[in-house]
């Protein structure tokens, strides 16, 4: 069984390789013969979709193009899957290595754990290791959202996507229709920057606040991808981190500790709360609703005004 399946496999890659135009599902069954002996429509539609995931996770980039009369095509192209040659020094081997213990989801690790073993086979030096400590320090990085995996492929392969996304002022999610452009890890937190079709416009999204599956769906994209995706430049601005104001909020003692760490000046009241002065930009009033009763907004008179409609949004949900 593993033989037929490395068989197919291959025949599909040399399918995909050798082609000069998209090529649809019915000419891939046609082509391969492992799909001809396939019993049903059903039965080669799920055996085509695993052997493509198995290609794209091996490697292998595989374009889907749409034709003018929407029929689905596949292809991939000689010059997407051909590498230069890999010359790594000890330097450069060590960096590798320490990346590739910086993912603690068994799946990301594995893939980590086959690139650096496809680098040895490439000539990497027998006398370097690449998993070697060098360090006392070991870097991790935190991956709770279901949703990163999905949205670390699709922004891979370029596949469009669809996802039930909860902004911080809303009770109920919304549909979003979107082409992912990266993914970043910023205060702990991973974010989603991609061209948002719904609205037209770039858009970065939280992906703790994504609710449900992501779906892919079958086309390509229709905005182009930046050459430079400032996905922390556009949260920081978002989280006030530019700010050039300053606020006036009361928060409750002993809570609030975020808000604590940015505040430039800080004043006892007594009665168990506390005023603060903090940077005020585009988003505060987001953030200060995640804090809920522990925060009352004292000035500016738009941020309290902003604070007061997304409590009643969420009352109202």
């Amino acid at each position: 069984m593993a033989i037929a399946k490395a068989e197919r496999l291959m025949n599909l890659a040399l399918c995909l390789l050798g082609t000069r135009r998209p090529l649809s599902k019915r000419e891939l069954r046609e082509s391969v013969e492992a799909y001809l002996e396939a019993g049903s429509d059903d039965s080669f539609n799920r055996m085509f979709e695993r052997d493509k995931d198995d290609l794209r996770e091996l490697g292998l980039v595989i374009e889907t193009v749409e034709s003018l009369d929407g029929e689905i095509g596949y292809l991939a192209r000689r010059d997407s899957n051909r590498l230069p040659p890999i010359t790594l020094d000890a330097e450069e081997a060590a960096a590798l290595g320490l990346a590739a213990k910086v993912w603690q989801q068994a799946r990301l690790a594995g893939a980590a754990s086959g690139a650096l073993q496809k680098l040895r086979a490439a000539g990497l030096p027998e006398d370097v290791d690449p998993y070697e400590a060098h360090g006392a320090l070991e870097p991790r990085i935190p991956v709770h959202e279901a949703a990163f995996e999905p949205l670390m492929l699709a922004c891979r392969d370029r596949r469009p996507v669809v996802f039930d996304y909860r902004k911080a002022n809303a009770a109920h999610p919304e549909s979003r229709h979107v082409e992912p452009w990266a993914l970043e890890c910023w205060r702990g937190h991973w974010y989603l920057a991609g061209f948002d079709r719904d609205r037209g416009a770039e858009r970065v999204f939280r992906l703790s606040r994504i609710t449900g599956k992501v779906r892919s769906r079958g086309a390509r994209f229709t905005a182009p991808v930046p050459d430079v995706v400032t996905v922390r430049e556009t949260v920081a601005g978002w989280a006030g981190e530019t700010a050039d104001r300053s606020a006036l909020i009361r928060l409750r003692t002993g809570a609030g500790y975020p808000l604590r760490a940015k505040a430039t000046g800080v004043r006892e009241l007594g009665d168990g709360w506390d005023e603060l002065e903090i940077p005020y930009g585009h988003g505060l009033d987001a953030w200060l609703v995640e804090f809920g009763p522990d925060v009352v907004v004292l000035e500016p008179a738009e941020l309290r005004a902003d604070m007061v409609d997304r409590l009643r949004a969420v009352a109202k949900g």
